[in-house]
């Protein structure tokens, strides 16, 4: 194996590994960032998604440096270590998040689906349901790869989105950007948010066997938080071209594709 790709596994790979654990569902489609971010108005909202950011790269740093340091790369073992006979309690509430996920993750790709297709709303939960169970039949590596590529597809798509948007609607987002407006909440908005999402640092454990040294882990930490939020950052400003009003739409993903009426890109940042 060569260090460039030893270097990606141990400083990149995690942080994809987390973007995927946060981005879905809501993230995906702008719901969270309207939920989240726009009510504290256009500066405060990129205020509160800086502090998501920060929150999320201390936490997974701390997070990869304690499970590279005690060799805990699973959540049941991690937390063993770090509440002893009470790591039930986290089992617990574990359980439930992952229930909540799973159903943020399904009404998501029900309404994508919906929107998308006109298919009911279940046939887009179900598909979702298959995909999963297909790729994690095959472990770890196969995961891992999925990370990899379907970031490259990500990425690619949210850089397309914000040229496209910005090139027709830009005046409008950078016109509401530079008013002043309140920034009531920002803080509370970010910390709320990084705290809803943060056991995905926890979630993704299996990958820190690939750290070297407790700098990897420290490395890698500090990279998840801007690998995770600089998509939010740029569908956010993005969904500046229709604030306030674009804060109570359901899926701001499928309004913005609405108004670049681009079919093709549509059918793309959907399956994106």
């Amino acid at each position: 194996m060569t260090n460039a790709a030893t270097r990606f596994q141990r400083w990149i790979l995690p942080g994809l590994a987390f973007k995927a654990a946060v981005i879905g569902g809501g993230y995906a489609t702008g719901r969270e960032l309207a939920e989240y971010f726009i009510p504290s108005g256009p500066q405060g909202g990129m205020l509160a998604i800086l502090v998501a950011m920060a929150c999320w790269s201390l936490v997974c740093a701390l997070t990869f440096a304690l499970a590279h340091a005690t060799r805990s790369f699973d959540y049941r073992s991690f937390f063993e270590m770090l509440l002893g006979p009470f790591a039930f309690l986290f089992e617990l509430a574990y359980g439930i998040f992952m229930v909540l996920i799973l159903a943020v993750f399904g009404a998501a790709a029900g309404e994508i689906f919906s929107a998308l297709l006109g298919w009911p709303t279940l046939a887009g939960t179900l598909l979702l349901m298959v995909t999963i169970g297909f790729f994690v039949t095959f472990g770890n590596d196969t995961v891992e790869a999925l990370f990899k590529w379907v970031s490259v597809l990500l990425y690619g798509t949210y850089a397309a989105f914000l040229v496209l948007v910005l090139a027709r609607f830009g005046d409008a987002a950078f016109t509401t950007l530079s008013e002043p407006q309140p920034t009531t909440g920002w803080l509370q908005g970010g910390l709320t948010y990084a705290g809803y999402n943060i056991v995905g640092a926890v979630i993704i454990l299996p990958l820190a066997r690939h750290f070297l040294s407790r700098r990897d882990a420290v490395v890698a930490g500090v990279l998840s938080g801007p690998l995770a939020m600089l998509p939010g950052l740029f569908f956010f400003l993005c969904m500046l071209a229709w604030y306030p009003q674009i804060g109570t739409v359901a899926l701001p993903s499928d309004f913005i594709l609405r108004q670049l009426n681009l079919p093709v890109f549509h059918v793309l940042f959907q399956l994106m």
